[in-house]
């Protein structure tokens, strides 16, 4: 029987999930402080809440949940793992509609499930970190989510990253132009949201096979391959929507960029008319954060004022954002980007069994240690030294206490650094205080 978890979910050893803890607590923080509130859905909804919400390609991939008991026989699904957590969101403000306040600000810190192919950076189960404000049409929702989005990477190291923003207008009005059917608006930009993993000839190939006449395909291609060119020196934005100025949305592209200025995400924000996003709730701007040694994004979203609507009865305007914590986490591993006391174990202390008839005044020594805020593991048996210390070594305790018979008729306790091999006595009602201090240029006491 094979042990491995199944195919595109892993297992979170202590210092993998040390390292989720803290790029969530700064996603976290940083919500917050942008007045988003949490929010939290259960991990499964009802089928008919998912389907026909993503497209024909978010459809496909959605984990469903047969039924149980006596209607297990019947092999089909009343449920379904939650493919994302925008179109919970969507019931959820349906469902609550009157006790929630007029412009809704949420974030959501939870894992999803997608049916598709692992790769890296690319999971079957994953956490995603959302922020949605729903309620109004002003572009400021929009700026203010990118500004967050911002912070937070260059709060977790990030520089190199770029935001894309695109407008589903423009998208659906460069189809147009190109000669492409409306019936294969949507074939189109599942294709082209591929763009950036297949390339031009993928793209045309796929566009080719789901039927889109040549001609269109050609036409529209050379508008993106155009807009994917450097802009002309100076020339920003405005090069890039030359071709679509006087088009709905290119104005709205236009705002947003200039407004980003006065946010942390000033010099971040391009406009990129071959950015796509598969899903088809989208209805006007997109956005999607990439880094140069990715394949795919850290994270997108967009406008969706029409989503909400498919549950209540009345569009209600909406627009979010969803960090991929984990391919946040793959980038800052590789690029080694997490601060020392994120990689260091999870205990600052361990305390040693000097011999059986001491192991009471071990764990009454750990309790003292642990109450100053230090954290503490107790060795569990009476063994030689040189035992405890290797256990302490492979937990990554920077400092062993050692309570022998000597140090305990001084009312003194050895303490052991293991990180320089030192070691001193030290007045039992000093051991805290100097266990902190000497970690404190390291990563803080008890940090």
């Amino acid at each position: 029987m094979s042990t491995k978890p199944p195919s595109g979910t892993r297992d979170f050893l202590p210092d993998d999930i040390r390292r989720r803890e803290y790029v969530i607590g700064v996603v976290r923080d940083v919500y917050e402080r942008y007045g988003f509130e949490p929010l939290e859905t259960p991990a499964f909804e009802n089928i008919e809440t998912l389907l026909g919400k993503y497209g024909e390609e978010g459809n496909k991939l959605i984990f469903k949940i047969l039924k149980r008991g006596e209607h297990e026989q019947t092999g089909e699904a009343d449920l379904a793992l939650r493919y994302d957590l925008t179109v919970p969101l969507a019931r959820v403000v349906a469902h609550y509609q009157n006790e929630l306040p007029r412009f809704f600000k949420r974030y959501q810190i939870q894992p999803v499930w997608r049916a598709d192919r692992p790769a890296r950076g690319r999971f079957r189960e994953f956490f995603q970190c959302d922020i949605d404000a729903l309620g109004t049409t002003s572009q400021l929702v929009e700026v203010e989510i990118l500004s967050a989005v911002s912070e937070i990477l260059q709060r977790l190291g990030f520089t190199d990253f770029r935001i894309r923003v695109n407008d589903r207008r423009l998208l659906t009005a460069l189809l147009t132009r190109s000669g492409v059917p409306p019936p294969f608006h949507d074939e189109a930009l599942i294709a082209l949201d591929k763009l950036d993993k297949i390339g031009f000839d993928g793209v045309e190939r796929e566009m080719a096979a789901r039927g889109i006449p040549p001609a269109a395909v050609s036409a529209l291609l050379t508008v993106m391959r155009r807009a994917t060119e450097p802009p002309k020196e100076n020339a920003g934005h405005a090069w890039v929507l030359g071709p679509v100025a006087s088009e709905p949305g290119a104005q709205n592209l236009s705002d947003i960029v200039t407004l980003s200025e006065q946010t942390a995400a000033s010099g971040k924000v391009v406009v990129d008319l071959s950015l796509a996003r598969g899903l088809s709730y989208y209805t006007g701007t997109i956005i999607e954060i990439t880094v140069p040694d990715l394949a795919g994004s850290l994270g997108g979203g967009g406008r969706y004022d029409g989503l909400v609507g498919m549950f209540l009865g009345r569009d209600v305007p909406a627009c979010g954002f969803s960090l991929g914590l984990e391919r946040i986490i793959v980038v800052m591993t590789e690029r080694g980007m997490f601060p020392p006391d994120v990689a260091c174990g999870g205990i600052d202390a361990m305390i040693t069994i000097w011999n059986h008839e001491t192991r009471a005044e071990s764990l009454a020594l750990a309790a003292e240690l642990r109450k100053s805020g230090l954290r503490v593991d107790v060795y569990p048996e009476a063994d030689k030294l040189g035992k405890q210390f290797k256990y302490a070594s492979a937990r990554r305790a920077p400092f062993v206490a050692i309570l022998g018979d000597d140090e305990r008729a001084r009312g003194e306790v050895g303490l052991k650094d293991l990180r320089s091999g030192d070691q001193t006595s030290v007045r039992r009602s000093e051991l805290a205080a100097t266990i902190r201090e000497r970690l404190r240029p390291e990563r803080g006491a008890g940090g």
